[in-house]
């Protein structure tokens, strides 16, 4: 018998909607224990995926630099209000600025090896598993090693 990604697959599904800012996303993430979570609209579609990394890249300091840049260019050698200032260090971003839009999806019958493939191919550490495009379930590398495990007492 084949271990599809239906036999393994996550079904307690923490998700986050386009909306969120990133502080709650961040929150949900730590909350749960997870380390990324799909982004949905309201039917459940999946739009993307936002993980930690996909926080943490954004908060880097190529980002800081790069603004700082910008608003030297702007200011002209003005000074800037210092209102103005503090309201752009405020986190105004939300899922949808942040979130991998390009996810790897698999449906429910694609067997485990296809899955692995897809990850060491693609360099992830997780696919969705989409039905009519909502998703109903996460493969994650966590789950094939728990899957791996189970065979090895098994066997």
């Amino acid at each position: 018998m084949t271990v599809v990604a239906a036999d393994i697959m996550s079904r307690n599904l923490v998700v986050v909607h386009p909306l969120d800012n990133v502080s709650q996303v961040a929150k949900v993430l730590g909350d749960h224990g997870i380390s990324a979570a799909p982004v949905v609209d309201a039917e459940g579609k999946m739009l993307g995926m936002v993980s930690e990394e996909d926080l943490i890249h954004r908060l880097g300091t190529t980002h800081e630099s790069r603004r700082a840049w910008w608003l030297g260019m702007l200011a002209e050698g003005e000074d800037l209000a210092p209102d103005f200032l503090e309201y752009l260090k405020m986190e105004k971003r939300i899922a949808k600025d942040v979130m991998t839009r390009e996810v790897i999806s698999v449906t429910e019958d694609i067997p485990v090896a296809d899955i692995v493939d897809l990850l060491v191919q693609h360099h992830i550490k997780r696919v969705a598993v989409l039905r009519e495009g909502k998703v109903v379930g996460i493969v994650s590398r966590a789950d094939i090693i728990r899957t791996i495990a189970a065979v090895q007492r098994k066997g």
